[in-house]
């Protein structure tokens, strides 16, 4: 009898790359779709849904983040504190203008895997309102995405 064995990465095996993506004039949801799917490394051949091979992936110029339509000021963010009135609603505009990283982060959460391999692949995500950020000592390579959501490496 011939068995066939599926391949499957050991803990390792997959190293992460490490990309930053900018945010400027770009919309919120097809960006945060974009940046899901490499932080569960679907676009690696390796990909193991129960396995982390995605990337760090570095977000900036949150600050200038697009949405369409009427969302800038009818899309809510709301937090309930469990007690009565303890409830907080905030418009997108109030959110971008207060924390301008939380609308990428909420988005890219609800996207990942809802269990503790999603907190850390979310951990991997680091988002930034200006255009600088701390990490040039890895390396990141800049990246955009294409129409379908292929990665379209920059040149330097």
């Amino acid at each position: 009898m011939n068995t066939q064995k599926c391949y499957q990465p050991s803990a390792g095996e997959v190293p992460a790359n490490w990309y930053v993506v900018d945010a400027r004039g770009q919309t919120l949801g097809r960006l945060a779709v974009n940046i899901a799917r490499v932080l569960r490394g679907k676009h690696r051949p390796q990909f193991t849904p129960h396995m982390m091979t995605g990337d760090h992936v570095i977000v900036v110029n949150a600050k200038d983040i697009v949405v369409t339509g009427n969302k800038r000021t009818q899309k809510t963010y709301d937090r309930y504190s469990g007690y009565p009135g303890g409830r907080r609603v905030r418009t997108f505009e109030q959110t971008i203008e207060r924390h301008p990283t939380h609308p990428i982060t909420h988005a890219v959460r609800g996207m990942l895997q809802h269990n503790t391999l999603g907190a850390d692949q979310l951990r991997r995500l680091r988002v930034y309102a200006g255009g600088e950020h701390k990490h040039e000592a890895q390396q990141p390579q800049p990246i955009t995405f294409g129409e379908l959501g292929e990665i379209i490496r920059a040149t330097q």
